[in-house]
């Protein structure tokens, strides 16, 4: 069990921290919540970045990062009389306990997915209009389709089998296929669109997260990419001034190296 006493310890000395800074320091001064909200997002892919190198050592410091950013709005929030750090963990608190019924009622539930459909039509019980509505807008658009499948999914608008997934990618293929003989640019782009939010489906399907296994995708082959540029350096021979055929041949062979 964790030592709550030094973990309110710490997270006290953040409050304090806090208040100095926001009283004694120039920059910390001028910030206000939209000065912030770029540089929250970058500690927030910091932290994605971490994750996925499982780099724990990074994961603890951008964590921090991010819980310094948390506080700072909370202080923002105070000093505007809008909400202090008290009512935002309060209000989480609160929330957590009503979603929970199976824990703090009196509410049975057989699995993880009765779970997450519980949670939904308790946010419609709260008031929310759509069950599409705490879908951030400015989330990046493979992760808000990702997210958007798996709200839909908690009302029953959902395929059955992964077969019938792969099925309608085929067909959106065909489509894009069809749009690129005779149609807009503008109409390509809506099909190509298609494509991919019904590969992100399939990807949902068969339990693969499409935005980890893109930037896993990215890292594979900037590694490959640069080790391919050391190997062209070796060769005194630059990749700009070196055919397809060449540098195709670098390629599977740094491929084989990496593997």
């Amino acid at each position: 069990m964790e030592n709550h006493t030094e973990a309110l310890t710490a997270f006290n000395r953040l409050l304090n921290i806090m208040d100095e800074l926001r009283e004694k320091c120039p920059w910390d001064k001028k910030q206000t919540m939209q000065s912030l909200r770029n540089l929250t997002i970058e500690e927030t892919y910091e932290l994605a970045d971490a994750i996925l190198e499982n780099d724990l050592k990074g994961v603890k410091e951008e964590l921090g990062d991010l819980m310094l950013h948390m506080v700072f709005y909370a202080k923002i929030g105070s000093e505007k009389k809008a909400f202090d750090v008290a009512d935002v963990l309060n209000e989480v608190c609160e929330k957590l306990i009503n979603r929970h019924p199976h824990i703090y009622g009196d509410v049975e539930v057989a699995d993880e997915e009765e779970v997450k459909l519980n949670w939904e039509k308790l946010k419609l019980k709260e008031g929310k209009k759509s069950v599409l509505g705490g879908v951030p807008k400015s989330l990046p658009a493979m992760v808000k389709a990702y997210r958007i499948q798996e709200k839909v999914k908690q009302v029953g608008f959902e395929w059955e089998t992964k077969e019938q997934v792969w099925d309608k990618v085929k067909e959106e293929i065909d489509e894009l296929k069809d749009a690129q003989k005779n149609e807009t640019l503008e109409r390509v782009s809506d099909e190509f669109g298609d494509v991919l939010f019904s590969l992100i489906n399939y990807a949902r399907f068969i339990k693969v997260d499409p935005e980890t296994a893109l930037e896993k995708t990215n890292k594979k082959f900037i590694k490959r990419f640069q080790e391919m540029e050391a190997t062209a350096l070796e060769k005194q021979k630059p990749l700009s001034e070196m055919t397809l055929e060449e540098m195709d041949a670098i390629w599977n062979i740094v491929k084989q190296n990496i593997r």
